[in-house]
């Protein structure tokens, strides 16, 4: 069961889906998510797996469990429509082994997709644990900072303090030390590559590229 690229078919699934915001609408289109946005997805994860594990002997590879939900969680939010119009894959560490968990991964949606390697949301500890083996020039963030610098595919992101907490570092340092959470992104306008057979190729060869920032992110996690 090879991977063939998601398809127009999917993303017009999803839009109706939200649209719709139906429990019924969802369960009597049920087979459509399966055929258009969820076998592509575990087709992607089968391709994908073995060089996940060479990343990472711990990551789980499971489909179910690395595949994103199509029914929102509204129990927190204002927003209380039903269901997303986009859908995703993270691979990740069982969750019990670190309190944030850094991650891989890809994600498709109505205006294109990306691809990368960071936290969903890194505790406030987590970054504090970050900002001291910055300073300290740890080995694996001096790794961490050599891969990314060396490198022009994927663009740092996270929110930042509005102010500088740090006024006196390098400005390269400083791109790091000032986030609230951080991760790195490779972000496309089009669906040129969700729709591609090299999907599997080019995520493979982009989260390779990215484990010395992915071992750095798992070291602040471990270290704390």
């Amino acid at each position: 069961m090879s991977f063939k690229g998601f398809s127009i078919d999917g993303l017009k699934f999803l839009l109706e889906n939200k649209f719709n915001n139906s429990k019924t609408w969802y369960e009597d289109h049920k087979d459509v998510y399966k055929q258009y946005v969820y076998n592509p997805f575990v087709q992607l994860i089968t391709e994908l797996a073995p060089s996940m594990t060479e990343i990472d002997s711990k990551i789980i590879t499971i489909p179910s469990k690395l595949i994103s939900r199509v029914r929102r969680d509204t129990r927190f939010s204002k927003d209380k429509t039903l269901y997303r119009d986009n859908a995703w894959l993270v691979f990740l560490r069982d969750k019990s082994q670190m309190s944030s968990s850094p991650c891989f991964w890809f994600e498709i949606s109505q205006r294109g997709s990306s691809y990368g390697v960071g936290y969903y949301g890194a505790q406030a500890a987590s970054m504090a644990n970050m900002r001291e083996m910055i300073l300290s020039g740890h080995p694996a963030f001096l790794n961490a900072l050599k891969c990314y610098e060396s490198q022009d595919t994927f663009v740092i992101g996270g929110e930042m303090y509005k102010r500088s907490k740090f006024p006196d570092q390098p400005e390269n340092l400083k791109s790091w030390l000032d986030r609230k959470n951080i991760f790195f992104e490779c972000a496309q306008n089009d669906f040129k590559l969700a729709f591609s057979q090299e999907l599997p190729d080019v995520l493979k060869n982009g989260f390779t590229s990215l484990k010395p920032i992915y071992e750095f992110l798992c070291a602040i996690e471990l270290s704390q």
